[in-house]
């Protein structure tokens, strides 16, 4: 089986035998019955590959779709010219960001209007884009399809920025001057409406307030659309019906069952909904790397964390764990307010967080983690830049961390945790309050215990008597803890006693420690440790 590991385009996939997850059905249901729209997808999600199989299906390669869903329902088969341009391939960061902008349009419009032996006038961009659109449409007798990907990629690339541009006698900022350019690019397609046939956008954020469509009517944006929640990714049906075979040599690989397997990659890779239906979507640039490579690994964190998002979680004075696993309107993260910096709507947006409930009579979402892969991964990022220790590294500090308590050794485990959080005293100290140096401690205690990622570590479990700080399960061995501030270890130990929280562990043969912890926040370290 061949896969289209960073191949892109749909004729190059179809023609070399490349495996295609059919989503055709999808595709024809969505430009019969819209006109313009907006999808936000994760990066590496198949965005790209989406646009070009409807580039295909707009230049009326009706040969390309031979066996794919879409043969049985297409009765027309029309050609209309097609315009794609993509922001993917640029860097419009730095003093020269607005230069590569303004010269990325350029192209678009100069090679769309050689193709078509059209005569550039002196214009403004959008005058130009207008004109294009019209003396296609004039010449061809078709409507004309626009098709652009990354659409949001020149505001992301300089959203921490300090870099300014002049206009009109004025300094402004490279993404304002960048946001303009781009509100009278799309605004074309306003007065346009007669020349067009379709038009989608696609990329990470949908941006409102400053949003770069209010020049024209709003896209429909079908990010949430139940009908289109798998348009993108890779579902559990397409799973068993297209890829059985690299399942069965996974297993095989790795000693395990089928049955096994398919938990295992669910795990690391699942997990994905995007509306209310709450359809399982994996990753499929992970996935298509592990069947690729027979070895399931961190794919998609792998190749980094973008520069708005790191940017971002720097400026920003939210703690993580006050975001994940919590129950939201979809107001609060379905777009980003770029004058309001807050990271949920573009942790959501970006697939770091994704829904995991849906509650229909409040409209509530709850949203977390997707799966173990970007958990663990995300999570190392947070703990790197946080914790920052002196004495070592978050990796180094989780190796030792999963030794000891892999091998039932509690006085190790206090000794590396008094180390770790004795060398991140800067934390507490510098803050001016009480409620400010618990929020911060929380923190801190929430990356640690969640870095330990090869465990089922449970933060704040809720049981009938109340909610446990902590629970780690490895295969040997069980631990409940107990964290007071500047309150004693025994009165934690107590606590466990009296809220029975060892009791649904009773029939569990590992055994069983109870470990209490008090944190002081004048040293900024464990200053009792009891275990029973």
């Amino acid at each position: 089986m061949k896969y289209p590991i960073g191949i892109q385009t749909f004729e190059d996939i179809i023609k070399n035998g490349f495996v295609y997850v059919d989503k055709t059905h999808l595709v024809h249901n969505l430009v019969t019955t819209s006109k313009v729209v907006f999808l936000g997808r994760p990066r590496r999600f198949g965005k790209s590959l989406l646009l070009s199989t409807i580039e295909s299906y707009f230049q009326g390669k009706k040969e390309l779709f031979k066996g794919l869903a879409i043969e049985a329902l297409e009765k027309e088969w029309k050609a209309y010219p097609v315009l794609t341009l993509s922001f993917g391939r640029q860097d419009f960061k730095g003093v020269d960001g607005a230069k590569v902008l303004e010269k990325a349009i350029n192209t678009f419009l100069r090679n769309a209007e050689e193709e078509y032996g059209l005569v550039s006038a002196n214009d403004t961009l959008g005058d130009r884009f207008f004109n294009l659109l019209r003396l296609i449409y004039e010449k061809t007798g078709r409507q004309v399809v626009v098709l652009i990907d990354e659409y949001d990629k020149p505001l992301l690339d300089v959203m921490d920025e300090k870099v300014e541009v002049e206009l009109d006698g004025r300094k402004i900022s490279l993404e304002e001057y960048n946001r303009n350019l781009l509100r009278s690019f799309y605004a074309v397609f306003k007065d346009a409406d007669r020349y067009l046939r379709f038009v989608m956008l696609t990329g990470v954020t949908k941006f409102s307030q400053i949003s770069v469509f209010s020049g024209f009517n709003q896209p429909k944006d079908i990010t949430m659309d139940k009908r289109y929640e798998a348009i993108c990714g890779i579902t559990a049906e397409e799973m068993e019906a297209y890829f059985a075979e690299p399942i069965a040599e996974l297993a095989k690989t790795e000693g395990v069952s089928v049955e096994q397997e398919m938990a295992l990659l669910k795990q690391q890779y699942d997990g994905y909904h995007f509306g209310e239906e709450m359809i399982d979507v994996y990753n499929p640039f992970s996935l298509l790397n592990c069947f690729d490579q027979l070895r399931r690994d961190n794919y998609w964190f792998s190749t980094g964390t973008p520069t708005y998002l790191t940017s971002l979680l720097k400026h920003t004075d939210t703690c993580f764990n006050e975001l994940a696993g919590k129950w939201y309107d979809s107001a609060e993260f379905v777009d980003y307010k770029a004058d309001v910096q807050r990271p949920l709507p573009m942790l959501y947006q970006s697939g770091y967080l994704t829904i995991k409930a849906y509650e229909p009579r409040r409209r509530r979402y709850q949203l977390d983690f997707p799966n173990d892969e970007v958990r663990q991964g995300f999570i190392d990022m947070l703990a790197s830049g946080y914790l920052r220790p002196h004495t070592t590294t978050p990796s180094a500090w989780i190796n030792r961390v999963t030794d000891a308590l892999e091998a039932g050794d509690t006085e190790s485990f206090h000794l590396e945790l008094k180390s770790l959080l004795a060398s991140l005293t800067y934390r507490f100290h510098g803050k001016k309050d009480e409620h400010q140096s618990e929020r911060y401690f929380q923190y801190t205690f929430y990356l640690v215990m969640q870095m330990i990622g090869y465990f089922t570590v449970l933060v704040e479990k809720e049981t009938s008597q109340g909610r446990m700080d902590c629970v780690v399960e490895t295969p040997g061995y069980v631990y409940i803890f107990e964290f007071k501030r500047n309150g004693s270890a025994a009165q934690a130990l107590q606590q466990i006693e009296e809220k029975g929280y060892a009791t649904e562990y009773a029939a569990d043969p590992r055994p069983l420690y109870k470990i209490g912890v008090n944190f002081s926040t004048q040293t900024g370290t464990v200053e009792e440790f009891l275990v029973k």
